[in-house]
């Protein structure tokens, strides 16, 4: 899903291709191919046009039943078939035979109908026919256009998402309050998700690049808390994180439903999860923020659950919410190395005072 999320325009492109070929390929040609039904024998190749005239003739010749040969050689061009042949047969006996039963037909014969030199049907009969030919160009120059239109469309389409998601919310004035603390401006990375009651294990999470795809961290929601043990869970708080990769601790804060903030068991068992309880409602936005990275999770839209047996607005049916994520510009590495060793001095001096005790 990541996938599809950062890359619509390639994913659309997948799917037309597999599209495509599943169309196509699969079900037009290999599980529904087309079925001639009720076909003449025009539709026949010369090879076996001329089985059929050639049959044609000496049955005619055995019985002399004319209105089989009107049956046979009537409704498609059959005397210009059988003529065609007698005039490249080399066995003067069925040139005669053929010629017989074109009479039939056309009360003269091949004498004058439809006959042509033996040297040029020996031609047509191995040069295919020129809409057979063009009939696969046509169809491989409209399937080019199809797709060089469908690549039109997606680059087009990418680039209006593009545009769109470099243009929605601006940062909060709790997380970025000017430039000048060397904040960028427009977030590199924007997304939203939806968590829906019924959904037991949704724990919703994305990666932080920048513009060359390099990994800078991570950020997401989980289910923190709920209500009893029912299925589905009444969930009464979310965790909201951000990890930077630059930083060596991940910043965590608890969002809870309106029952969830004002129960204060509840909140000393969720103190431990987050450093920042805070209540859900709707534009809310929970700020986090760590050596490289901002991070705004904006809530959208809430929804409670209403259900015999729990108490007012204590679980979520439905929560909406929006990331954002700005990178703060510099060089974190002399601060990382510092905290590393002030950390360090401190498990060092727990680890005097357990040792002394």
């Amino acid at each position: 899903m990541d996938f599809v999320r950062k890359n619509p325009g390639i994913s659309l492109l997948i799917v037309f291709v597999l599209g495509l070929v599943i169309g196509l390929v699969v079900l037009g040609w290999g599980l529904f191919p087309v079925q001639w039904e009720d076909a003449t024998p025009d539709a026949l190749s010369q090879q076996y046009q001329d089985a059929y005239v050639r049959a044609v003739s000496d049955a005619y010749s055995f019985d002399n039943n004319t209105q089989k040969v009107q049956e046979a050689l009537g409704g498609w061009p059959g005397v210009e078939a059988t003529c065609s042949l007698a005039s490249r047969t080399t066995d003067p006996a069925e040139a005669q035979r053929l010629s017989a039963s074109a009479a039939v037909i056309n009360g003269t014969g091949c004498a004058n109908v439809g006959a042509v030199p033996a040297a040029e049907a020996v031609t047509q009969a191995a040069e295919p026919e020129e809409g057979s030919s063009l009939l696969p160009i046509l169809f491989l120059g409209v399937l080019l256009i199809v797709l060089i239109a469908a690549i039109i469309f997606v680059l087009n389409r990418r680039k209006a998402l593009m545009d769109s998601g470099s243009s929605q919310v601006m940062p909060d004035v709790a997380a970025v309050s000017d430039s000048d603390d060397g904040t960028e401006t427009t977030p590199i990375a924007s997304v939203d998700t939806t968590y829906v009651r019924g959904d037991d294990r949704f724990e919703y999470s994305f990666p932080i690049e920048n513009e060359t795809q390099d990994f800078l961290g991570d950020c997401g929601i989980a289910i923190a808390e709920s209500l009893g043990s029912d299925t589905p869970k009444n969930v009464t708080a979310f965790e909201v994180w951000l990890f930077d990769k630059n930083d060596i601790r991940t910043r965590t804060k608890i969002l809870m439903s309106e029952h969830a903030y004002h129960d204060e068991g509840l909140k000393a068992k969720l103190a431990t999860k987050g450093t920042e309880q805070i209540l859900a409602r709707e534009g809310e936005t929970l700020v986090l923020e760590t050596v490289s990275l901002i991070l705004n999770a904006i809530v959208t839209e809430i929804e409670y659950g209403e259900e015999a047996g729990q108490p007012p607005e204590s679980y979520f049916d439905r929560l909406s919410i929006k990331f954002h994520v700005w990178r703060k510009e510099g060089d974190y590495a002399p601060d990382i190395e510092g905290r590393v060793e002030e950390l360090q001095q401190d498990s060092d001096a727990d680890m005097d005072d357990l040792l002394d005790f």
